[in-house]
């Protein structure tokens, strides 16, 4: 008799697969170890198949929400840098009066081609540094907390790396907002900048490299500390309306993670100011000679309010936006895990 005809077809299947991944019988493991390393190939395609849908998902959010809150900005960034305006009100009239709806989108093409990198260079540093400090994976954050300390040194170290990596975007994204010219027409003078490409070849034709950094330590020292008090915002919100050991809700992290933002925005304006203003000074033979001498002059010339203009606005543009990043931060995490 056969060693084959010992156990029956359904006999060797439920031996094989019950308590082991490995054939029970020498001669099946050719056949075996193909089936495994198919049904590994197949769970791999799948995976890799899903994966993109999920970064696209996960982008999106952070597209919306710039693309809602940029006209938001334009105006920001025209009372800060500008005189022509009486407050929030009269900045929009004027834009929409001599630019139509199109002048609240300028400038937003640079962020969207970035906002990709900076969000993953901002959550992934803040994620791998908070990782090295406290030796936990995201899901044991839960049960074992990390410091405020530690949540607050992440968060700097995020913000500084983004600020390098984000100031050549904002510094063009900054001067195509200030162009106040109408849409091209016969007979009228064109812009100064066609584009955000011929912004960068402008600039760094006429100011060379170092231009496209111009602001770069202004916008630094705003992003390192804010950010830190950032998520030390958001973590301190979460754990006060979520019972230890579990995950927020996605109601707690919208909501956690829009005063987060607001919060941040509020500190950070009187230095997104400067930022502004030194970006600007490109234009007008370099007016400033550093961070401390474009506080002074503005200060000197307008008066300790011109540090908080754009306060309100960059509060309520805040709040949403920086809600659905965090709520896409937690579910990325989620989807990882």
């Amino acid at each position: 008799m056969s060693r084959h005809s010992l156990v029956t077809p359904k006999q060797r299947r439920t031996l094989t697969f019950i308590g082991s991944k490995s054939p029970s019988f020498p001669w099946e493991r050719g056949s075996e170890k193909r089936r495994w390393r198919e049904a590994a190939f197949d769970s791999h395609a799948e995976s890799s198949r899903k994966q993109p849908w999920r970064r696209r998902v996960l982008k999106k959010p952070g597209a919306v929400g710039l693309v809602l809150g940029h006209p938001f900005d334009t105006v920001k960034v025209r009372l800060q840098t500008q005189t022509a305006y009486r407050g929030i009100v009269d900045c929009v009239v004027k834009t929409y009066r001599h630019e139509s709806l199109l002048g609240f989108f300028k400038g937003m093409s640079f962020p969207i081609v970035s906002i990709a990198v900076v969000n993953s260079v901002l959550f992934g540093v803040y994620s791998n540094t908070l990782l090295a400090l406290t030796a936990t994976s995201h899901q044991e954050r839960r049960a074992q907390p990390p410091s405020y300390t530690q949540v607050f040194i992440a968060g700097c170290t995020g913000g500084f790396l983004q600020a390098c990596c984000l100031a050549p975007f904002d510094l063009v994204k900054v001067r195509l907002q200030n162009q106040t010219e109408p849409r091209a027409q016969l007979g009228s003078p064109p812009p100064r900048y066609r584009g955000p490409v011929h912004c960068v070849a402008s600039i760094f034709r006429e100011e060379g490299p170092r231009g496209l950094f111009r602001g770069a330590w202004a916008l630094m020292l705003r992003d390192t500390p804010t950010l830190g008090l950032y998520f030390v915002t958001y973590e301190w919100l979460c754990r006060q309306s979520t019972p230890d050991g579990q995950n927020p809700s996605s109601a707690t992290v919208l909501v956690a993670g829009g005063f987060a933002g607001t919060t941040s925005w509020m500190t950070a304006t009187p230095l997104d100011v400067i930022k502004s203003r030194m970006q600007m000074a490109g234009l007008k033979q370099r007016e400033y000679r550093g961070v401390l001498d474009c506080m002074v002059s503005s200060a000197r010339q307008e008066g300790l309010g011109v540090f908080f203009r754009g306060l309100t606005i960059n509060s309520a543009r805040a709040f949403p936006v920086n809600a659905v990043t965090f709520l896409s931060y937690e579910y990325l995490l989620h989807s990882w895990a």
